[in-house]
């Protein structure tokens, strides 16, 4: 185990703002917000704005960390800069963390850097913990459905990742209902700890209500964490006035670009906006409010750029309960 190489001593009472949820019928569970280390934690970003992120994060209750190999810019930066901060600041913490990453989506040239080939899973997680440089990672997950490679070849690399040590937990990111069956299938009868689905789900985001994964997830006890809570924005009070000089689609146009304001969207937005101040709440918390609701939803993942979003975001823990009207009238306004 690494000695810390700076000083930072968490806030003591951290635990007692959070919410843990089980994972499924598993024994894990997982704060009901979590931190997703996707393109904030890459190399664009100064280190000291990642670091107060994650001390925010942890000083209230946050325990799980997720990552993925190619998340940056560029590909396996967040996993580097995440490693130093578990490094200079986490080591006599570990225990308390969920760490999580994944392999699926292109990583390196060649045939071998993308997919769900037992080649490529397991090399890419050797990789993942050397940059993070951890023994082990809590969950490990296959990135993405590939349909040319046989699931049960899949799910053999997530079983020989848990038997060897090197992860605890299996997890899918990205599969659908009849998929997601499947794999259970295989990792049941391998006795791998399959606990969680990871998948995009929001109020615009319906895809998982209508390809099965979150009936099949809910049917067979697996926990269920969501990301893209927000819509890359678009379910915030963000853009309600144009597009501000500091916005994501005004400096990093690579997940949302200005086409996606269009004069419906924004219709939906305002509406939408409408409502959450009926509920004394802004928009962006009553986004995550409607996943927090679900009986079916774990955890939400959140991304942060600044210690004062991830505080936000934990706000919307306050009120999570709707009326009936209340979410026959979201689900109209989003056309579900």
């Amino acid at each position: 185990m690494f000695e810390p190489t700076a000083v930072y001593t968490p806030d003591p009472t951290r635990y007692e703002s959070m919410r843990y949820v089980h994972s499924g019928d598993s024994g894990l569970q997982l704060p009901e917000v979590s931190l997703g280390l996707w393109h904030n934690f890459g190399d664009i970003t100064p280190y000291a704005q990642m670091k107060e992120v994650v001390f925010t994060a942890f000083d209230n209750g946050i325990t799980h960390f997720d990552l993925a190999n190619n998340y940056g810019p560029e590909p396996g930066s967040a996993e580097k800069n995440f490693g130093r901060i578990m490094r200079e600041y986490f080591p006599c913490h570990r225990d308390e963390m969920v760490i999580s990453t994944k392999a699926g989506y292109e990583m390196w040239d060649g045939p071998y850097g993308r997919g769900g080939s037992r080649k490529y899973l397991l090399s890419s997680l050797d990789q993942s913990l050397e940059r993070l440089g951890l023994d082990y990672v809590d969950i490990f997950y296959h990135h993405c459905m590939d349909p040319d490679t046989p699931v049960e070849e899949s799910m053999g690399a997530l079983a020989q990742a848990v038997n060897s040590g090197r992860a605890i937990y299996a997890g899918l990111s990205n599969y659908d209902g009849p998929t997601l069956e499947q794999a259970a299938a295989i990792l049941d009868e391998l006795h791998v700890p399959f606990v969680i689905n990871q998948n995009r789900y929001n109020i615009f985001d319906r895809t998982i209500e209508r390809n099965g994964l979150k009936e099949t997830a809910k049917k067979l006890g697996k926990g269920l964490i969501t990301f893209s809570p927000l819509e890359q924005g678009l379910l915030t009070d963000r853009y309600l006035n144009g597009i501000p000089a500091d916005s994501r689609i005004a400096h990093d146009g690579r997940f949302l670009g200005e086409d996606a304001l269009t004069d419906e969207r924004m219709g939906q937005i305002r509406e939408l906006n409408a409502i959450a101040q009926q509920r004394g709440q802004t928009l962006a918390e009553m986004a995550l409010a409607w996943l927090l609701h679900d009986d079916a939803v774990t955890s939400v993942l959140v991304g942060a750029s600044k210690p004062q979003q991830v505080l936000d975001d934990i706000a919307a823990m306050n009120n999570t309960d709707f009326t009936d009207e209340e979410l026959r009238r979201i689900d109209e306004i989003a056309g579900a």
